[in-house]
């Protein structure tokens, strides 16, 4: 019980009296319990539990249509900013434009000058005296493509874009890394975390007093507003609040993007 307890306060903010009283209405469910803080109001804000501090850098290359993204991970900031460390990372960065690959494992086996990239990786871990860890890679071949990494070199973007110029293109990898969009379409988000939140904020909104007959209307306001925070297209664009995305890049469509933040 003092586990689920722990859990949950990490992960809603909500006092202990509060979590335990919900997972005592909620028989013990640590999701339901959940659901229950939500709708009375006490969730304060939401934390990510048990995410693991790591520390690193995001590389990417550009090579025409083409382009390729690396986080490595490495266990203190200071090496993070190791000169060796930063060559590493550029290094692998252009090995994965040849290796046209999103898959991790599939990089470690890479050939790069006759030696593997997790050897590589392992060799310079070495060296450096802390471990390193090749955590992500992704690569994308389209019609307009574009990188940005943040100046700290923390976060870092790929974006595909049809019909649209290289600014655009650019100006959107800016926004994905400032706005942090988990969709790319509507479509793509789960119905049934929808349904789940749609039922969430009804029951907070009747818990609160609001009337039944408004409460449909605010809760749907609820949801689109979800969508307008989660959905690219629908996100405000970071360099003009007075447009969405998509009315900034017009006949334009992003097809993918990719976004990589060191610790997420």
């Amino acid at each position: 019980m003092m586990e689920s307890i722990k859990k949950l306060r990490e992960l809603t903010g909500a006092g202990m009296m509060d979590v335990k009283k919900a997972l005592s209405d909620a028989g013990n469910d640590e999701e339901k319990a959940i659901a229950l803080l939500r709708e009375r109001g006490i969730v304060k804000a939401a934390k990510k539990a048990d995410r693991e501090a790591k520390e690193g850098i995001v590389r990417f290359k550009v090579d025409g249509n083409r382009a390729a993204i690396v986080e490595v991970n490495s266990e203190t900031d200071f090496v993070a900013r190791n000169s060796d460390f930063q060559a590493l990372v550029e290094q692998l960065a252009q090995a994965a434009l040849d290796a046209k690959t999103d898959d991790v494992e599939t990089f470690r086996n890479f050939n790069l000058n006759g030696e593997t990239v997790g050897t590589l990786v392992a060799a310079a871990a070495g060296k450096i005296g802390e471990n390193l860890v090749l955590n992500r890679v992704a690569y994308i071949e389209g019609e307009q493509v574009a990188g940005y990494v943040h100046s700290n070199g923390k976060i870092g973007v790929l974006v595909d874009l049809a019909g649209g110029d290289e600014t655009k293109a650019k100006d959107v990898a800016l926004h994905v890394a400032a706005e942090r969009p988990q969709f790319l379409t509507r479509d793509e988000v789960n119905s049934t975390d929808i349904e789940k939140e749609r039922e969430i904020l009804t029951n907070k909104a009747l818990n609160e007093g609001k009337p039944q007959q408004i409460v449909e209307k605010i809760v749907e306001g609820q949801i689109g507003k979800f969508y307008s925070e989660k959905v690219l297209p629908e996100q405000s664009f970071v360099k003009d609040n007075s447009l969405t995305v998509a009315k900034y890049l017009g006949d334009a469509t992003v097809k993918r993007f990719v976004r990589f933040e060191i610790g997420a």
